[in-house]
């Protein structure tokens, strides 16, 4: 098994769809172990429907939530308290076979009390992309992050922007942040399948990632 944390500098900012993406263009299996917020559906349920993928090609949430809050007050609010030891990786996994593991929010939200989501992250060894927006704020946003993967020790694989083309954005955090840009996937006017796989084709190339488990 191959695990790959998609995390992102803030919420809303496109890692579902990022998800999608390299669920499909890594022919991989999707998993987001915490749903915070279900009034519209689950992330589980857009990204089976954005790629089209059958049933077994994702895994079960181990925590859904009904408010769209940080994951810690989003479980108390439905009486809970979450079990870090119920949010190992899945086990079912093919050897060899990518695993696209969506966090839930940003990187410093609480998942319990006792435990922020980057420290959860670093329990798993395993490379973490960070998703960022182009738009304006971002290079605070995206810094502070880096930082943040650093200082838990995630290892980092790379960044991956969102949005329009910002180049001296993209630039200024990729050379302050000592990070290597993965691509940018556009604002597409349509969402499915073959949208992601075609914005996957023209930004992105499938050896950046594979790099993650060369030895």
């Amino acid at each position: 098994m191959k695990p790959l944390i998609v995390t992102a500098t803030d919420t809303d900012v496109g890692k579902t769809v990022v998800s999608a993406m390299l669920t499909l263009a890594l022919d991989g299996i999707y998993w987001k172990p915490i749903q915070a917020g279900t009034a519209d559906g689950t992330d589980r349920e857009r990204v089976a429907a954005l790629t089209g993928l059958s049933e077994n090609r994702f895994r079960r949430e181990r925590y859904v939530l009904h408010e769209p809050l940080s994951p810690h007050r989003a479980a108390e609010l439905d009486g809970l308290e979450i079990a870090v030891g119920r949010l190992e990786l899945p086990t079912d996994v093919p050897s060899g076979r990518w695993l696209i593991v969506e966090g839930a929010g940003g990187l410093l939200v609480p998942i319990n009390r006792g435990m922020l989501q980057a420290e959860l992250f670093a329990r798993w060894h395993a490379p973490a992309v960070l998703c960022a927006r182009t738009s304006l704020g971002t290079i605070n946003h995206s810094l502070l992050s880096l930082e943040a993967l650093r200082r838990y020790q995630v290892p980092l694989l790379g960044i991956v922007f969102v949005g329009e083309a910002m180049p001296d954005t993209e630039r200024t955090i990729v050379e302050f942040g000592r990070v290597k840009a993965l691509g940018r996937l556009p604002i597409l006017p349509h969402l499915d399948a073959g949208a992601l796989k075609v914005a996957f084709a023209k930004s992105f190339d499938r050896r950046d990632f594979e790099a993650a488990y060369e030895h």
